[in-house]
């Protein structure tokens, strides 16, 4: 593919965003610097796109996506509350709750990332042999594994887990792998941005957690 082909093609995919879409993918870029900045605000942003991407999925029947939509939208009001009661706000008596302090961010023990990225391959091994064997889907392995993969990270995010960004490298970085050979080249520009947003975060919750535990 010449230069002038992928830039007509970039133009085109620019061309056939919806106002919709457009918000969504903004809210989502808001939602990743909100976050590396540990600003609560990053779980509204997280919510709106993601209900806009539900909707989206929807209207063109991607009924996978979709479901894993409605994951994202619990997993906002679930990171919300969270960092909102510093994790302790469903275990304290009301009085107390109100004044806890705001989520720490934390690590993991070796042996918790290894169960965690087992846990990740051997889901992703299991689906993709179901979409490989029942379905046409392509590339379904890879698929497997970023959606398995984002639905821990996620989780690890709500509970700031500071290895997160580093999953997020690994899951962007095949994302953008999958999205360039579906031909979708302005998604795989908008998790090449979202790459670069993942190392400032991991370098700034870093920072903070050696303040924290200093």
């Amino acid at each position: 593919m010449g230069e002038g082909d992928l830039i007509a093609q970039l133009a085109a995919a620019a061309t056939s965003l919806s106002g919709w879409e457009l918000a969504a993918v903004l809210l989502g870029i808001a939602y990743l610097l909100l976050a590396v900045r540990e600003s609560l605000w990053c779980w509204y942003a997280a919510f709106a796109s993601t209900a806009i991407f539900l909707w989206l999925f929807r209207e063109v029947n991607l009924l996978m996506e979709s479901a894993l939509q409605v994951y994202y939208l619990a997993m906002a009001v679930y990171g919300w509350y969270q960092w909102r009661h510093g994790g302790r706000g469903d275990r304290a008596p009301p009085a107390t709750a109100a004044a806890s302090q705001p989520l720490p961010i934390v690590t993991w023990r070796p042996r918790a990332h290894l169960l965690a990225i087992v846990a990740v391959l051997a889901a992703s091994a299991s689906s993709g042999f179901l979409l490989a064997r029942h379905t046409d889907a392509a590339l379904p392995y890879l698929d497997s594994f970023t959606t398995w993969g984002s639905i821990l990270t996620t989780w690890m995010v709500a509970r700031k887990i500071l290895e997160n960004w580093l999953y997020w490298l690994v899951i962007d970085s095949v994302s953008i792998y999958l999205y360039l050979e579906r031909g979708l080249l302005l998604t795989a520009g908008l998790f090449a941005i979202y790459l670069i947003i993942v190392i400032f975060g991991y370098r700034r919750w870093l920072q903070q957690y050696r303040h924290q535990s200093a």
